[in-house]
């Protein structure tokens, strides 16, 4: 049983407080300003202090950048030791740039300096065959712009993820989603922009120049989700028969009475254009692409592999939607990330029913290959020009991001970032929650205990400790408990709450915790089993 002076400081610390509204039912807030008063992540000294993955890959002779993630005051000051020939460092914005020819791992000793301290962490650059080897984090346009996406909208994000600070903290991708797409030509007979992203390659360039990435939207049928031009084509000159019956203003290709997408129904085509298409996205400057159709299937995910993979650029391959776990080996070895499930909504229903049926995907999962739940509904959503505040109560937002973070999924914000407000900056901004997510060993979190509406989910960290979530999916609070025989754990161990960033315990045996309606205690425990060689005496 919980001590009496645990159960408090349980309490104190949130473990039972009904954050976001009282009840697991509480209709979503439309004022943010109101959470303020649930911000569990402590704001990040004014000393510098590098954040992100430890781990970074690239292939031989493609184009390399890499932000240094650091939080500080600024100014700040950049170095970088032992870096392989071939990358240079700016030493005011700490962008590292440039190309890496020999295959090899690189122990690079990341140094900021800023007037109050300095800071030191190694980053080893992998260069081989392999890219995201940690998962992919950034933003993408879908749930909160829809098809209303814009390049204004676009750049707005980018900004304020530099402007806001996420890039200190390592979110790096700007992916535009479906509603982009035009009509076919150009050079290479690829999709053209439409007439909402007057300049796609300025403003691949203006996000480069802030030293993020961006990333493009695309699928194998004739036409996309949205209505839109997609990589195969009935004609082989490249034009859609439906085009002209059905296009509006947006090169939305829907009839008049929005009843019929395209006038067809979603098929591959005759002909492909995807070598066209990733030419085109090359020349642009893309480097993330979410491929969408359903179900996928090996061919049409290898031929988008293959003619990625034919480029000197790294391009992070993310299939959508609702991958079929028969081929899971499959895709394992074809693509980075592959969407498990079909879209998520900003409910507790959808959310929790996306991200706690992950299990089966485990043996899958590693560095450069995630299973992807879905995107992150946290802050003001909408899937179109009206947008409006998360239906997730507070503590549903922590067990979602705490939960997506144990699957070693990739974190996608999908809300608009230009109205972060403090909580939701709060959650995407907590470097020990981060750190769990990529960790760069890549285990997925998987079930350890389960007792009544008390899930425990446990992952195993590179330095030998392990993260773990106490999730109370009921609607009343309850107590849950972890021992360290369930972890596999043997010794003293201490127990730190990574959303408050604080050593809560010490216990040779066991952590109980008071747990909110549909909330969750996040925790590492750590050291972890002793490495050392155990030697008895005669």
């Amino acid at each position: 049983m919980m001590k009496k002076h645990d159960f408090i400081l349980a309490v104190l610390l949130g473990g039972a407080v009904l954050l976001g509204g009282g009840t697991a039912s509480a209709q979503a807030l439309s004022v943010p300003d109101t959470l303020s008063n649930y911000i569990l992540t402590p704001k990040a000294p004014e000393t510098p202090r590098i954040n992100g993955a430890k781990v970074f890959g690239v292939r031989p002779g493609s184009l390399f950048l890499y932000t240094i993630p650091a939080t500080g005051h600024r100014p700040m000051s950049f170095s970088a030791e032992n870096l392989p020939k071939g990358l240079k460092l700016d030493k005011q914005t700490g962008r590292i740039t440039g190309r890496v020819k020999k295959v090899g791992e690189y122990r690079v000793q990341l140094v900021a300096v800023n007037e109050l301290g300095t800071a030191r962490r190694e980053l080893r650059i992998r260069v081989g065959e392999h890219i995201a080897l940690t998962p992919p984090m950034g933003w993408n346009s879908w749930n909160c712009w829809g098809n209303a996406v814009s390049q204004e909208k676009v750049l707005s994000s980018a900004k304020a993820m530099v402007e806001k600070g996420l890039i200190n903290h390592g979110w790096q991708y700007i992916n535009i989603d479906d509603g982009w797409q035009g009509l076919r030509g150009g050079k290479h007979q690829g999709i053209m922009t439409n007439s909402k992203f007057p300049d796609m390659k300025g403003l691949a360039d203006e996000v480069h120049g802030m030293g993020l990435k961006i990333g493009i939207y695309s699928g194998p049928w004739v036409g996309t989700y949205a209505g839109h031009v997609g990589a195969y084509c009935d004609n082989p000159d490249g034009t859609y028969d439906w085009v002209e019956k059905y296009a509006n203003e947006y090169y939305r290709f829907v009839d008049p009475e929005k009843k019929v997408k395209h006038g067809v129904n979603y098929h591959h085509g005759k002909y492909s254009f995807v070598k066209n298409d990733v030419q085109q996205w090359v020349d642009w400057g893309m480097d993330y692409l979410k491929y969408d159709w359903n179900p996928n299937d090996v061919y049409h995910v290898k031929e988008m592999q293959e003619a990625l993979r034919s480029h000197d650029r790294d391009i992070v391959y993310s299939l959508s939607n609702s991958a079929p776990w028969g081929d899971a080996a499959q895709w394992e070895k074809m693509a980075n990330c592959w969407r498990t499930t079909g879209d998520i909504k900003d409910t507790w229903e959808s959310m929790s029913k996306l991200g706690f049926n992950q299990t089966k995907w485990a043996p899958f999962v590693g560095p450069g290959h995630w299973i992807d739940p879905d995107m992150l509904v946290v802050g003001m959503v909408g899937w179109g020009p009206k947008l409006h505040y998360t239906r997730l109560t507070a503590d549903e937002q922590y067990t979602h991001i705490s939960l997506w973070s144990l699957l070693s999924s990739p974190m996608l914000i999908g809300c608009d970032m230009a109205q972060l407000d403090d909580f939701t900056l709060s959650l995407l901004t907590n470097d020990e929650v981060i750190e769990v997510n990529q960790d760069p060993l890549g285990k997925q979190g998987m079930v350890v205990a389960q007792e009544g509406d008390v899930v425990v989910y446990a992952k195993p960290l590179e330095d030998g400790s392990m993260a773990v979530g106490l999730f109370n999916r009921g609607l009343s609070s309850a107590e849950g408990t972890v021992t360290w025989k369930n972890l596999g754990l043997r010794g003293m161990q201490k127990v730190r709450d990574l959303w408050r960033q604080q050593d809560v315990a010490d216990s040779a045996e066991s952590f109980t915790t008071a747990i909110a309606p549909h909330g969750v205690r996040l925790i590492k425990v750590y050291p972890g089993n002793s490495r050392l060689q155990a030697v008895s005496g005669r």
